[in-house]
């Protein structure tokens, strides 16, 4: 089981740092609804964690390969690919970032944070971490590599717990620091904020060649 969560543990920390659900947590934290839209995001992204990861482990179970020690070329081929994508991904980031003195680009949905509610909280929560396309392919990275590493059911449970709790961080220590001391966190947060608006494709774009790179590793690996 070590294996596997070590093979997973750079994909979690790449859904962890992604910043643009810490954005949307930090200023749902300063919204007039802070506690509850905050909270409803936090389950909704930690829900849409353990579903997207919890769907590719059992579809990974109908590939061939059951032997842990057995070469593996159909997850192999799958990890290789979604390493690919993940540098086409790093490359595209990089050509987004902003220009010096430029004022980088938001989505047009972080304005209706202050309007949301704890339901739309969930529902953007749960959307961010299982639709998202770059979330979406680390968790089919490690949806595979636990479904294809022969391990029992007991093991596969704390392998998407592990799993969960690194890539669910980012987010829940902000809310839960906030809720634990409102009145200190407003002017971290808002310097937060601030900084990851303005590096945000640069560090997506190191990350994802990063874990790019990692993904293909293991893929070739497996033959």
């Amino acid at each position: 089981m070590g294996s596997v969560i070590g093979d997973i543990l750079p994909l979690a920390v790449g859904i962890a740092i992604s910043p643009i659900p810490i954005i949307a947590a930090i200023l749902m934290l300063l919204s007039p609804k802070a506690k509850g839209t905050s909270v409803g995001f936090l389950l909704g992204w930690v829900i849409g964690i353990v579903v997207a990861v919890v769907v590719f482990t059992l579809l990974s179970s109908v590939l061939p390969e059951q032997d842990p020690d057995a070469a593996k070329p159909v997850s192999g081929v799958i990890k290789i690919v979604l390493g690919v994508l993940l540098l086409l991904l790093a490359i595209r980031q990089w050509r987004s970032r902003p220009k010096p003195g430029e004022e980088p680009p938001l989505p047009k949905w972080m304005s209706a944070i202050d309007d949301m509610n704890a339901g739309r909280g969930f529902g953007l929560g749960f959307l961010l971490s299982a639709v998202n396309p770059k979330n979406l392919i680390m968790a089919v990275g490690a949806g595979i590599t636990i479904g294809t590493g022969g391990l029992t059911v007991g093991e596969d449970v704390i392998a998407i717990l592990v799993f969960t709790l690194i890539a669910a961080s980012s987010v829940a220590v902000p809310v839960i620091a906030y809720l634990v001391a409102s009145a200190r966190m407003a002017g971290p947060l808002e310097s937060l904020r601030t900084w990851l608006v303005h590096n945000n494709a640069t560090v997506m774009a190191v990350l994802l060649l990063v874990i790019g790179v990692v993904v293909i590793g293991k893929g070739i690996g497996s033959f």
